[in-house]
């Protein structure tokens, strides 16, 4: 059964050990910047044979955060075409909670026959590792399936808060020291780590409130209890385009054809503010490799069908296909990056 979504923010002293800390800026943010390179679309060359007999029944999509985040969308969008294609169902299954590890345990720990996948994403699986101690390991417990896409971070704020631009934002923090807060969608979440990035650059203090993923941060941003946010794309634009949130800038190299009016990072005066999350699928440790290759090559035709990419480019996405193998070394090379920029702002999860 899906877990219950919570209504309210975890209480964290994150923002007590972090406001102070003294940082690495120049490391931190050259090793943010490092992403703008990493999410190049390569399309591999898979000819794989479908396993006898698979699937054998439903197969389990399990996102580890609630519904309406960049993960729940992604993972619909690819399961809808494959229960198409396939002709078996795939079913998302939302998990959510301790910052994913309830939904990735539940991976981790299932039978390796393909019947159970994770839709993973950069947060949980190359950024909490560095933060402290989590009930997985990523390169033992996991096998790389397809990555599907990367989409950037957005600056978003109430519409309350006296700020139209980054540069408002950051004299607001400087001004307010410690009474300012972001939000995020879980400790050691893309979110979380671009709010850190933000306050490093800002020179200021912030408060860091951690949610159960993004919906729920986003739902009290609207509702003024928090006062920004800086999230996957797909996760807040709805609200941007409906007038409930301010967009103050992307956290990317460049403008989004899905919101053509925010402006970059650059542009709005912080080069420095990049992150971007990346989404792809994930099965148990030791599931056979011929069901993981079969998988890939049905879920990458998936994410080339036109329509699935205009869902996806929509929200704010960009293809960027790797097969399994391909999957690994991105994975560690990104896990590797996000461990010197952790490192260099001496972040860590509350234990």
């Amino acid at each position: 059964m899906p877990a219950a979504v919570a209504s309210h923010p975890e209480p964290s002293p994150l923002h007590v050990a972090t406001s102070g800390a003294r940082i690495n800026v120049a490391a931190l943010a050259a090793a943010a910047a490092a992403a703008a390179t990493l999410c190049m679309p390569v399309a591999p060359a898979i000819a794989a044979e479908r396993p006898a007999g698979y699937p054998a029944q439903p197969v389990r999509l399990v996102v580890p955060f609630p519904p309406g985040g960049t993960s729940d969308i992604v993972a619909r969008v690819i399961g809808q075409r494959l229960s198409t294609t396939v002709g078996q169902r795939f079913v998302v299954e939302n998990r959510p909670g301790a910052g994913a590890a309830i939904g990735i345990v539940a991976v981790t720990s299932a039978t390796p026959d393909g019947q159970t996948i994770l839709m993973g994403s950069a947060g949980p699986l190359t950024m909490s590792p560095h933060m402290g101690k989590v009930p997985y390991v990523v390169d033992r417990d996991l096998a790389t399936v397809a990555l599907i896409t990367a989409v950037p971070n957005i600056a978003v704020v109430h519409p309350s808060v006296p700020a139209k631009t980054l540069a408002d934002m950051v004299k607001l923090v400087q001004a307010r020291p410690g009474s300012v807060s972001f939000g995020s969608a879980g400790q050691g979440t893309t979110a979380h780590l671009s709010g850190e990035l933000f306050r490093t650059l800002a020179g200021g203090q912030m408060i860091h409130v951690p949610y159960k993923g993004t919906s729920a941060a986003v739902s009290d941003l609207v509702g003024g209890q928090i006062d920004m946010l800086i999230d996957n794309l797909p996760g807040v634009l709805p609200q941007v385009r409906a007038g409930k949130l301010r967009a103050l800038a992307l956290a990317s190299p460049a403008r989004s054809k899905a919101a053509p009016d925010v402006p970059s990072a650059a542009e709005a005066g912080m080069k420095d503010l990049l992150v971007s999350g990346w989404f792809g699928f994930l099965s148990p440790a030791k599931t056979p490799a011929p069901i993981n290759e079969w998988l890939a090559q049905e879920m990458i035709a998936a994410a080339k069908v036109p329509e699935v990419q205009a869902q996806l480019a929509d929200l704010g996405g960009e293809l960027d296909l790797k097969g399994p193998a391909e999957f690994r070394t991105y994975l560690r090379a990104e896990s590797d990056r996000w461990a010197k920029i952790i490192s260099a702002a001496k972040l860590a999860i509350p234990q």
